[in-house]
């Protein structure tokens, strides 16, 4: 292992002092407020009050390498021989594999949701942070790592306390939550940001590419943009809810922005400092089925993490260990206390917190939001539960930011408001379904009801008189805007039709038509749509023998209509002058 991650720093006063001296260098090297790009930096930046998003985060704020940066530059010095690497430039590099699915995770997002301006390099001090790139780039060719990474089991022993919610389908822990994967995803968030980044048909929080790309379109909901720092800060608190987190990934951020190199795969170091001052407990890769060494017996590390020599005295400072026999050598082990119940463990059921009727029009956003409230067998609201809101069914209708799925966590008053909701192109109802995470209540499920594109007003763009000679075509085409509420119309479906007078609506079988593809006369034209300005430019109109005046009726989704007048006459002829004798 130390050979394969490279050394290791010492712990105790050589590693403080090492700290001190780097967290020194590096704010020297590294003005606080200030990048590469000019911009000011989230290390000394302030989070506005809503900086930490309502909906927990993606890690279960689960432990985190704490190593800074180098601070040598990212780039590795041209080699003067054909000796090994220059001293930290595997630390500064990134496994090939990893690299290239942030890389392409990021390409994806700009496509997808190209407002976000995703960075790979934030992808990449994420990864580094939270499994020291997938333990050193330890991946298979298609990026599944050699061994899971495990964090440690969130049972409220010095972490938060998330019961199980996925029964161990991907931890492997039927009895609590625990961080999966090189971006270190709980369960209970995998479940509907997982995505499927390397086209394998599989949604595996252990696969790099699928990881990377759940994780940049974890930061990316909300409609935020990246670019901005206020809502980069909230992105990154979002993933992992802890200031010290957000000043560190940014650290991360700008140290890859001046560039990095590729290193092959299972060559990357390891980190030696964790956040809860357990170096190397967690996240570590599962190793199931390991036989102990001789004269060496080992307890499994909650979480699943390595084996551990057993015993070992407890660690101050953090850190699961091994309990200590107890003192009175005739008493028996006691069993510990379990934890006491969680706001979670209280919820009886939902209950509806108001919400108004939900509807829109296609392509709107819906005006109004679903409340749900989480309460106890008494009705007594219950607060900090985190509930799920998932839109299901046969619709492209999201909430805002693309995502179907959204975890909000209830207020003081046991009420979680979901994002607002926005429509798609198909119309009908659509269900969106409350439950509370992490525990199993009946569910409750609202119905938003998506409308029809419409227009309430249509008028000609132009006034210019539509007359036309029998046997000839009309000079100008017919268009009209269509609005709705004195706003532009887009998309508003139409028909126009060439009506017997303003009483008769039934098709006339006289005068001016249209053609259709093969040339031949036709009175009506059905599936007409408006532009993206509203607007609606009939083809152009042709006349029989037939003179008179017609009309030709215009209606919309909505219930707008214009009747719009043509005339057939005859050309005018002029009679000639009369001839003048001339004079004698």
């Amino acid at each position: 292992m130390a050979a394969q991650f490279g050394r290791r720093l010492r712990k105790g006063a050589a590693t403080t002092a090492v700290a001190a001296v780097a967290v020194a260098a590096l704010s020297a090297s590294q003005a606080p407020g200030v990048n590469d790009h000019g911009r000011q930096t989230a290390a000394d930046a302030t989070p506005s009050p809503d900086a930490s998003a309502s909906d927990g985060s993606a890690t279960g704020n689960s432990p985190y390498y704490t190593d800074l940066p180098p601070l040598k530059s990212p780039n590795p010095s041209p080699s003067t021989g054909t000796g090994t690497a220059a001293p930290g430039t595997t630390e500064a590099g990134i496994p090939a594999t990893v690299l290239d699915a942030y890389k392409k995770a990021e390409t994806a997002l700009n496509e997808a949701k190209p407002g976000c301006n995703l960075p790979w390099q934030l992808l990449a001090a994420i990864g580094r942070v939270e499994s020291g790139q997938a333990r050193g780039g330890r991946v298979g060719a298609d990026g599944t790592t050699i061994s899971p990474i495990l964090g440690p089991q969130l049972d409220g022993n010095g972490f938060a306390l998330i019961r199980d919610t996925d029964d161990g389908a991907y931890d492997g822990n039927s009895s609590y939550d625990q961080a999966v994967g090189p971006m270190q995803f709980i369960p209970s968030t995998w479940a509907w940001a997982g995505r499927d980044g390397n086209a394998d048909g599989k949604k595996d929080p252990n696969n790099i590419y699928d990881a990377a790309l759940a994780a940049g379109h974890y930061l990316c909901r909300n409609n935020w943009d990246l670019s901005d720092q206020k809502d980069l800060d909230r992105a990154i608190l979002s993933y992992n809810n802890s200031r010290e987190y957000l000043n560190l990934v940014m650290r991360w951020v700008e140290y890859y922005r001046k560039g990095t190199h590729e290193i092959p795969d299972g060559t990357g170091t390891l980190p030696d400092n964790r956040s809860d001052d357990g170096a190397g407990a967690s996240p570590s890769p599962s190793t199931p089925n390991t036989p102990n060494t001789p004269n060496t017996p080992t307890t499994p590390a909650p979480g699943g993490s390595k084996p551990k020599p057993s015993p070992k005295p407890e660690k101050p400072g953090g850190g699961t260990t091994t309990p200590k026999p107890p003192t009175d050598p005739g008493s028996t082990p006691t069993t510990p206390p379990s934890a006491p119940p969680t706001n979670t463990d209280t919820v009886d059921h939902l209950e509806d917190a108001g919400t108004a009727k939900l509807t829109a029009m296609a392509g709107d956003a819906f005006t109004k939001r679903i409340s749900t409230r989480a309460e106890t067998k008494a009705g007594k609201a219950v607060g900090k539960v985190r509930v799920r809101f998932t839109i299901i069914g046969d619709t492209d209708t999201t909430f805002t930011g693309g995502e179907n799925v959204a975890t909000v966590a209830t207020n003081s008053s046991g009420v979680a408001v979901a994002p607002a909701l926005q429509a798609g192109e198909k119309t009908g109802g659509v269900t969106v379904r409350a439950t509370v995470v992490g525990r199993t209540v009946a569910g409750l499920d609202y119905t938003a009801t998506v409308t029809e594109r419409a227009a309430d007003a249509l008028a000609r763009t132009g006034d210019a008189a539509l007359t036309c000679t029998p046997g000839g075509e009309f000079a100008n085409q017919v268009e009209v805007k269509a609005t709705y509420g004195g706003a532009v119309a887009d998309g508003v479906a139409a028909t126009a039709t060439l009506i017997k007078s303003a009483d008769d609506p039934a098709v006339t079988d006289k005068g001016p038509y249209f053609k259709d593809a093969d040339g031949k006369a036709v009175r009506t034209l059905k599936a007409l749509r408006t532009d993206a300005k509203g607007l609606l430019k009939l083809p152009k109109l042709y006349a029989d023998d037939t003179t008179g005046t017609f009309l030709l009726r215009i209606n919309t989704a909505g219930g707008a209509t214009l009747t719009v007048e043509l005339t057939v006459a005859a050309a005018e002829t002029s009679s000639p002058s009369p001839s003048t004798s001339p004079s004698a």
